[in-house]
């Protein structure tokens, strides 16, 4: 089964046909650097994290942009964030920036998003924004774009011309030739902080143009993907379509993927009606895969509302996800060395896995399903451990390999290097908890009881049952 998208561009499913064969180039709209990130950034950047994994598992070679703004983003009150947030903080402009960019990947870290291989930032490319101005007119030291002279302009939010509110996200003024028109490069008054010179005389970059700018820098004029958020569509993606396709007569991004807003009781979560959660805030109550599984849970196009309820189930669901997993770590750990074959059930069991994975994502990324084809392998792995004689070292080797690929690899949802999970920590843990028994058969309940704690406060629950001490992540 090929892949098969669907295009936000063309409003249908279609197959993915990269324009080089074997390499996609992907560019998604990055964060504005003037606040802590939250929850609702954390859905659109791990949705793109499991593409990016996705499409490296199938051999791709994909050079992954994602840009910063850290500069030019105005409010719809045309208020610039950066500088309201630095007035709010008693911070140089910069210095907020610096200060929120690191906390962002920071952020991205601990949930385990795989980095983008280049990030670039607004304010180092502003001759490269200047330069793809010259499709636009000059008014009074501002350049706008006339929309008018692209009869294309709204073909990826389907709006029509006559449908669009003046003033929205950019100020409407009596030097533009339409009131639709947006500002590639604006004028700055003498006080305003972020400026540099340019043929215009001293201003500074529109929001739209630095994603153009960039990502044709970057991945050429034409490129395979675009993603970014659903609420983006209007007007900063129309706009990016609209000055690209006209600096260059060349098609921009062959392929819009968008995700769906994360939501709290039906409200688009965002930090203007003060209804969000902080990354760092829901790190501190919830695991970081947890909060992936939630994210995963529903389809990346899809809306997906946020609750704490929500959070908790999901978090009960990951875990019933990873138990097998370090079920089978603790099995590995001390079975005995084998020099036999994988069994014929355990290799049938890993092809059906890997092929229906596969299709799901396939089907436009469908995580939701493919976190269904792992709960079946979950629940044939807990049947195997469970029978008096389980599998094989083998059948073990297989079964791990089969979670690391697809649900670390591909999902990334397995605990994080760095969490007692993988082979060079199932040893030490096996030790504490036999040191553990020989503290207890000696009645030595002080040690024993530290042991315990000391690996809780690290996140591993020690569990005492009638056929021993198993451990698991908190």
């Amino acid at each position: 089964m090929a892949l098969i998208v669907y295009n936000s561009l063309t409003r249908k499913s279609e197959p993915f046909v990269a324009l080089s064969e074997g390499r996609v180039h992907m560019y998604v709209c990055g964060p504005t650097v003037y606040d802590s990130a939250h929850i609702g950034h954390a859905k659109t950047y791990v949705s793109f994290d499991v593409i990016v994994r996705y499409l490296r598992y199938l051999g791709y070679r994909v050079r992954y942009v994602q840009n910063i703004t850290d500069v030019g983003h105005l409010m719809d009150s045309g208020e610039d964030k950066i500088l309201k947030g630095a007035a709010r903080e008693r911070l140089e402009p910069m210095e907020l920036v610096e200060r929120y960019t690191r906390e962002y990947f920071e952020d991205m870290d601990s949930l385990g998003v795989i980095r983008p291989d280049i990030s670039p930032r607004a304010s180092a490319h502003i001759p490269e924004q200047i330069e793809l101005t010259r499709h636009a007119y000059a008014a009074n030291g501002s350049v706008y774009f006339d929309v008018r002279s692209f009869p294309e302009y709204g073909k990826l939010s389907g709006r029509r011309l006559e449908e669009q509110e003046e003033g929205q996200r950019v100020e409407a003024r009596d030097e533009k030739k339409n009131t639709e028109d947006f500002a590639l490069w604006k004028k700055a008054d003498p006080e305003h902080i972020l400026r540099w010179p340019s043929p215009w005389g001293w201003g500074y970059p529109g929001w739209h143009i630095e994603c153009s700018a960039m990502s044709t820098k970057y991945l050429g004029e034409t490129f395979d993907i675009h993603g970014g958020g659903v609420d983006n569509i209007f007007p900063h993606n129309d706009c990016e379509i609209a000055q690209a396709e006209a600096a260059t007569g060349k098609p921009f991004a062959r392929y819009w993927l968008l995700t769906g807003s994360l939501t709290v009781g039906g409200v688009k979560m965002g930090k203007s009606l003060g209804n969000f959660v902080t990354i760092r805030d829901a790190l501190a109550k919830y695991r970081p895969g947890a909060i992936r599984f939630f994210i995963l849970s529903g389809h990346y196009r899809s809306p997906l509302d946020y609750s704490e309820d929500a959070l908790i189930g999901a978090s009960r669901g990951w875990e019933r996800l990873i138990g097998p997993y370090e079920g089978l770590v603790q099995r590995l750990a001390a079975a005995p060395a084998e020099s036999g074959k994988i069994s014929s059930a355990a290799s049938t069991l890993a092809e059906d896995v890997r092929r229906r994975f596969r299709a799901a994502m396939d089907d436009d990324f469908n995580a939701p399903a493919a976190l269904a084809v792992l709960f079946d392998l979950t629940r044939e792995v807990n049947t195997g451990l469970g029978m008096e004689k389980g599998p094989g070292r083998e059948d073990l080797e297989a079964f791990l390999g089969l979670y690391r690929e697809l649900a670390g690899g591909v999902l990334g949802v397995l605990p994080l290097k760095g969490a007692a999970s993988g082979d060079r920590e199932s040893p030490l843990i096996r030790l504490l908890m036999d040191l553990r028994n020989e503290a207890r058969a000696r009645k030595e309940w002080a040690l024993s009881d530290s042991i315990r704690d000391r690996l809780a406060a690290m996140g591993i629950v020690l569990e005492d049952g009638k056929d021993g001490t198993t451990w698991k992540i908190q």
